[in-house]
Parts: structure tokens; sequence; C-alpha cells
């Protein structure tokens, strides 16, 4: 650590203020617009006329986000360009990361990150050379992770595509119309009593809404919550096995999401299983298609929300069990490479979550 540099942030670098820009004052164009909570938009002229970084001050605060062309930073953010002579432009990014700038909110009404407070902040800087080290490393992980992420939207699209294929362009036309009910089985949930403490810390994965809307057309392989096998037993709670279909039935309706595990989930949401057994991806894609639909069907007076009527009164066309079995087959292995794929990311990000800030404070050493 000796050759590391002890300073403060605001030695290092300057945070420039964002300028307004109304959706309405917008132009079409191919200029990434950022606002405290990331790309916001587009215009057709830069604020910024080079790659920066974006930060949020105003509402998300803290946040930091990369701009590799010319972007619009708006008054909610600061930008920081980059300074070649002080810091590599890929560590300084990782460098705001994790130095807790989303912890620094002054103000009581809408969250603010104050510019002397960030300016404040103690760090420690490397030579050129170490900090390119350490961006490539980091950076290294998170091409990794968005290849991973990229490869399991394809394999999405794909088996979406195939499902209109065999469902919708090719329906027979000897199938008859029947409703979503005969397709599939909803499962209600529950929580256990959050003011006994033996119902929860346990074993089992217990799914809210905000881990739904997470992990939204994806596998969900961890839950913010666990509960334990006494609070499953005493309570509504259910257990879903694991490739079952959850979707959000109030608030935020129809985010839905695949279970990489058995896990339970609350009563704000549905559980979706096959009526024909182990069809688990036929019955996925069958939501990602009739989803909008239901949406446009939910109703309530303070949230939204769909009910096993909704279902009910959706209409779809019925194929032969021997299709949906046959369907089944051919896209099982798309979604084996999509739960593969899940968990390498899942790992790869708890890598990153463990060498960031040991990287950034020189506990972690990379030679040059």
């Amino acid at each position: 650590m000796s050759e590391w540099k002890e300073c403060k942030l605001g030695d290092v670098i300057t945070l420039n203020y964002g300028k307004s820009l109304p959706v309405k004052k917008r132009n079409n164009g191919d200029i990434p617009v950022y606002s405290s909570a990331g790309l916001t938009g587009w215009h057709d002229k830069a604020l910024v006329d080079s790659k920066g970084l974006i930060i949020g001050r105003k509402g998300t605060i803290g946040n930091v986000y990369k701009s590799e062309t010319p972007f619009y930073a708006i008054d909610t953010s600061y930008y920081v360009l980059p300074n070649n002579d002080v810091y590599d432009f890929d560590f300084l990014f990782y460098l705001l990361d994790s130095i807790g700038l989303d912890e620094l909110n002054e103000d009581s009404a809408v969250p603010g990150l104050n510019r002397d407070t960030a300016y404040s902040q103690e760090i420690y800087l490397p030579s050129l050379p170490e900090q390119r080290a350490i961006a490539s490393v980091l950076s290294s992980l998170d091409d990794k992770i968005d290849l991973l992420h990229r490869q399991n939207k394809t394999l999405e699209a794909m088996a979406e595509t195939l499902f209109r294929q065999w469902f919708v362009e090719g329906a027979d036309e000897g199938w008859k119309e029947g409703n979503l009910l005969e397709l599939i089985q909803l499962v209600g949930g529950g929580t256990p009593k959050t003011s006994n403490q033996d119902y929860w810390g346990g074993d089992i994965p217990w799914l809210a809404g905000g881990d739904i809307a997470t992990n939204h057309k994806s596998f969900v392989n961890y839950a913010e919550k666990r509960i334990t096998e006494v609070g499953l037993n005493n309570s509504s709670a259910k257990l879903l096995p694991k490739y079952a279909t959850v979707i959000s039935a109030r608030g935020t309706v129809g985010k839905y999401c695949l279970l990489a595990e058995t896990m339970a989930f609350s009563q704000s949401n549905y559980g979706i299983l096959p009526n024909i057994k182990n069809c688990f991806f036929f019955t996925y894609l069958l939501i990602n298609h009739v989803v909008e639909e239901l949406q446009s069907s939910a109703y309530g007076s303070v949230f939204d929300t769909i009910t096993t009527t909704t279902f009910k009164e959706n209409k779809v066309p019925i194929p032969t069990e021997t299709e949906i079995v046959q369907f089944e087959k051919s896209i099982s292995s798309y979604f084996q490479k999509m739960f593969m794929n899940k968990y390498q990311i899942h790992t790869l990000e708890k890598l990153r979550g463990t060498l960031l800030p040991k990287l950034m404070c020189g506990e972690v050493r990379l030679k040059i």
C-alpha cells in the first residue's frame, strides 16, 4: 500500500452538474440521455462530447453509470470526464461504485448527494498501471456476466418464437377453444406471521413481489427472505417445485419468473403449475404469450389485481396433450442452458462483489 496515494475524492475528480432536458424538448436521435436512475431516453444533441461517468445526484443517488459515447446528463445527475493523466477511466468507474456514494443522502424530502460531501470521501489511488490491471480483472467479469445475460435473452427469444410457430401461427383449426385453467393450475401463496421469529430465517426461499420483479422473465435463484419449515406449516404458504412459474397478481401485475429451485411465495402472487405432467416450460411460455391480456384485465380500486376469474376468462386454443409433450421435449434444452447460465451469473456476481472492495483498498494486489 506504500505506493498507493491516500487522498480525497475531490482531489481526483470534478463532479459536473447535468442540465435540464424535459422529455417534451427531446428530439429523435442516437445520443443517450441519463438521469439519476440511468438511461432514460435519447436525444439528437450531446451535452458531453466524449465518454464519461454519470452519478445519481437527486432521487436515486450515488448510482454510477458508464457511457462509452457522447451523452446527455440531465440535472438529477453529475458527470465525470476522463483524465488519463490521473486515473484510468474504467478503474474510476469501479472506484466510484465501491465507496458508498449511495449512502450519503443529506436531504430528508428527496434523496440528494451533496457535491462537497462526495468530495470529502477518502480514497486510495494506486499507480496507473495497477489501476489498469484492476479494471481489466473487473471488466472481464462484467463482460462475461453481460455475455451470459445476452445469451439468455437470445435463448428466450428463440423459445418464444417456437411457441408462436407451434401454437399460434401453426394452431390446428381442430383445436377447441378453452380457458387458461384447462392448461394450468393456480396455487395461492401465503406469509407466515412476521411477529414470530421461529417462522423466519430458515432454509426455505420465500418470494415476494420485489424478488419476482427483479427476476422478471428469467430464472429466480435467490429470495431476499427465507422461512422455516415451522413457518411454512403454520401458514398458507406453499412450496412450488423447481421450474414452476410464479406471477405477480397484485401491484406490479404481470411480472413473472421461473423457479430455479423449490421455493415458497407470498399471497400477492400466484404459483402456476402445468396440468400436463412436467410440461413446465410450455406453461411458462404460455404465460408469456397471454400476460398482456391478463394485465389489461386487471382491476382494483387501490392496486391492480388479477384473480382466478381473470385466468378463467382468458380464452386460448387447447392443443392436444401429445403436441404439448412433444413441444416440451423440443424446448427443454433452451431452458436448461438458461438455467446453467443463471447460476454462472450468480457465481460471477458473487465473485465480483467479493473482489471489488478488496481490490479497491489494496487488500488484494495484482501483479503488473
